[in-house]
C-alpha cells in the first residue's frame, strides 16, 4: 500500500511541478505525458497485486521515493511557426499579432529579453541560425571563365574576323600550298585568339573583383543588444530574436517589430515606391521591413525574419547583377568599331563585285599581258584560282578595316586603373566612375570618416562664456553639474557597458555620442543608468539634419 501512496505522490508531483521556463505548448505536452504515464502505472499496481508481492520478496527494498518523469526544457524552436509570423509582419496584420500577445508575446516565444537581448551569445546565435536561417539571400551563380570566352565570341567583329581568317586560310593553302599558304589566315586566327583570351581574362577578373566589392559594400555594421551588452556586428550575423538599435540613416537589417523608441519614421520607398515617410509605433504600426531606411527618430526592434524569409531577401534573390557594364567611352568605341566594320564590309563587297565583273568580262590580264578569261577556252582551275584571289583581296580589305584592338585597349586600361586604385585603398564600385573622375575638376567629400578616422574626442567645454579646464568638474555647481549630466545621459541613444567595477568602459553609439559619453563619464563622473532610472521621458524631439537639435520632455 505504501508503494501505491509513494507512486501516487510522485505522479502528483510530476503533474504539478511543471518548469516555469517552458512555453504553453510544452507545458500541455508535459502534463499530458505525465498523466498518461501515471495512469498506466497506477493501473498496473491495482490489477497485479500478487505479482507485486512476489516481486517485493525477491527484490531488494527500493527507496521511499524516486523520480518517475524528468522533463527538461529543451533549447529549441520546434513549436514556433516561422511562416505564420513572417506573413503577419509582411502583411502588417495587427489583429493576428495581438492574438499572439503583441510584441511582448512574440519576444517570449523567441526567448528574447526585450532589455538584454539574446541570452548566451554564441550558443543562442548558433541555435537560432540553424532554426531560422542566416541573414543572407541567394545570389546568382558565379560566371565561369568559359562564359566570358563565349561572350567574347559573340562579338560581331570577332565573328567577321574568324570568317575572314577561315577563308584566307583555305584560299591561301589552295593557292600557295600548306607550307606558305597558312601565313595570312593563321596570323588572323592567332590575333583573334589573343583578343578573345585577353578580353575573357580581363572580364573574368573584373567580375570577380566586382563580387568582392559587392560583398564589402553590402557588409553594413549594425548595433544589437546581446547578453545586456550593446555591440556592433555585421548585418549578415543578425539572427531571429536579436534586439537591434536603429537611428537616423540606418538601414533596417531584417523584418521585425517595434520594441520602443521615439518619433520613428521610416522610408519604405525601396519596398512600396511611396515617397512619404511611414510612422512606426507600438500601437498602430509596429512593423519594420528589411531594406528600408530610418528617416527620423530612433528605436529598438525585435527581429522576426531574416534572409530569404524577408520581402527584401526575396526581391534581391531574383535580381541578377551585371558587372560587365560599359563605360561611355567603351560604348562609343564599340559603336565606332561596328560602323567601321560595316563600311569595310560594304567596300569589300563592292570591290568583290567589281573585280568579278572585270574578270568575267575579260577586262583583266595576267603577268604576260594575256587576257585571263577567254570564255569556254579558260580552264576550270584557272577560273577557280582567279576567283580565290579576288575573294582573298576582299577579305583583306575587311580585316584591315576592322580596328579590333581599340575596345580591348580601353578595357585593359580601365582594368589596370581599377587595380591601381584598389592598391591605394580606393573602392571602385562602378567601372564607369574611373572615366567620370578623369573629367572631374573639383571633388567635394565628407571629411569625417572619409579623410579622418572618425574617432572623436571632446577637447573644449564652455559653461556659459567660460571655458572649463580638464579635471575641473569640482568647480561646477552641483545643480548645474546634475543638469549637464541629465542632458548628456537622456539625449543620447548610445550606451555604456562595464563588465566589472575595475574594467574599462565600453561606449557604443555614433562617434559623436561615444565622444560625449566618454567625456561625461570620465570627466563629470556621470552615472548613466541611475539617471535613466530616476527620470521619465514623456516626449522626444529626435535629432535630424534639418532641425540640427535634439530635445526631450
Amino acid at each position: 500500500m505504501s508503494n501505491k501512496l509513494d507512486l501516487s505522490s510522485v505522479c502528483m508531483e510530476s503533474l504539478l511541478e511543471v518548469p516555469s521556463t517552458l512555453s504553453k505548448p510544452k507545458r500541455r505536452w508535459h502534463l499530458a505525458f505525465a498523466t498518461i504515464y501515471c495512469s498506466r502505472a497506477l493501473y498496473s499496481l491495482l490489477n497485479h497485486p500478487v505479482n507485486n508481492k512476489k516481486r517485493s520478496k525477491t527484490l531488494p527494498t527500493s527507496p521511499s521515493s524516486f523520480v518517475i518523469l524528468n522533463v527538461k526544457p529543451q533549447h529549441g524552436f520546434s513549436n514556433f511557426d516561422q511562416h505564420s509570423l513572417t506573413q503577419i509582419v509582411k502583411h502588417k496584420s495587427l489583429t493576428q499579432l495581438l492574438e499572439l500577445g503583441g510584441v511582448e508575446g512574440v519576444a517570449i516565444v523567441l526567448e528574447t529579453d526585450a532589455e538584454n537581448g539574446i541570452h548566451g551569445a554564441v550558443e543562442g546565435v548558433t541555435c537560432r541560425r540553424k532554426a531560422f536561417g542566416s541573414n543572407t539571400y541567394r545570389e546568382p551563380p558565379t560566371k565561369s571563365f568559359f562564359y566570358f570566352v563565349v561572350e567574347a565570341f559573340k562579338d560581331v567583329t570577332i565573328l567577321i574576323l574568324v570568317a575572314c581568317a577561315t577563308l584566307s586560310l583555305g584560299f591561301g593553302i589552295k593557292e600557295e600550298g600548306l607550307k606558305e599558304g597558312w601565313y595570312d589566315g593563321g596570323s588572323i586566327l592567332v590575333a583573334v585568339f589573343l583578343v578573345i583570351s585577353v578580353s575573357a581574362v580581363s572580364n573574368f577578373r573584373q567580375n570577380r573583383q566586382f563580387d568582392k566589392l559587392s560583398k564589402v559594400s553590402n557588409n553594413i555594421q549594425v548595433d544589437v543588444v546581446r547578453d545586456g551588452r550593446r555591440q556592433q556586428i555585421s548585418i549578415f550575423e543578425v539572427v531571429v530574436g536579436d534586439v537591434v538599435c536603429l537611428k537616423i540613416g540606418d538601414q533596417v537589417p531584417a523584418d521585425g517589430l517595434f520594441l520602443d523608441g521615439h518619433s520613428l519614421q521610416v522610408d519604405e520607398s525601396s519596398m512600396t515606391g511611396e515617397s512619404d515617410h511611414v510612422e512606426v509605433d507600438t500601437s498602430l504600426n509596429p512593423f519594420l521591413f528589411s531594406g528600408t531606411k530610418v528617416a527620423d527618430g530612433y528605436a529598438r526592434m525585435l527581429v522576426t525574419s531574416v534572409g530569404i524569409n524577408t520581402a527584401w531577401g526575396e526581391m534581391m534573390s531574383t535580381i541578377s547583377r551585371d558587372a560587365n557594364e560599359q563605360t561611355p567611352l567603351q560604348a562609343r568605341l564599340n559603336k565606332l568599331t561596328s560602323s567601321i566594320g560595316k563600311v569595310g564590309l560594304a567596300v569589300a563587297f563592292l570591290v568583290l563585285m567589281v573585280l568579278l565583273v572585270r574578270y568575267f568580262t575579260g577586262s583583266t590580264e595576267d603577268e604576260n599581258g594575256n587576257q585571263e578569261f577567254k570564255g569556254s577556252l579558260t580552264k576550270a582551275d584557272d577560273i577557280v584560282n582567279a576567283v580565290v584571289r579576288i575573294i582573298a583581296a576582299a577579305v583583306t580589305i575587311v580585316v584591315v578595316a576592322i580596328p579590333e584592338g581599340l575596345p580591348l585597349a580601353v578595357t585593359l586600361t580601365l582594368a589596370y586603373s581599377m587595380k591601381r586604385m584598389m592598391a591605394d585603398q580606393a573602392m571602385v564600385r562602378r567601372l564607369s566612375a574611373c572615366e567620370t573622375m578623369g573629367s572631374a575638376t573639383t571633388i567635394c567629400t565628407d571629411k569625417t570618416g572619409t579623410l579622418t578616422l572618425n574617432q572623436m574626442k571632446v577637447t573644449k567645454f564652455w559653461l556659459g562664456q567660460d571655458p572649463i579646464q580638464e579635471n575641473a568638474s569640482s568647480s561646477i555647481a552641483t545643480d548645474v553639474l546634475k543638469l549637464i549630466q541629465e542632458g548628456v545621459a537622456l539625449n543620447t541613444t548610445g550606451s555604456i557597458y562595464r563588465a566589472t567595477s575595475g574594467s574599462k568602459y565600453e561606449f557604443s553609439g555614433s562617434p559623436t555620442e561615444k565622444a560625449i559619453l566618454s567625456w561625461a563619464v570620465l570627466e563629470l563622473n556621470m552615472d548613466m543608468e541611475e539617471l535613466k532610472q530616476t527620470c521619465t521621458i514623456l516626449r522626444v524631439e529626435a535629432f535630424n539634419s534639418e532641425k540640427k537639435e535634439v530635445g526631450l520632455h
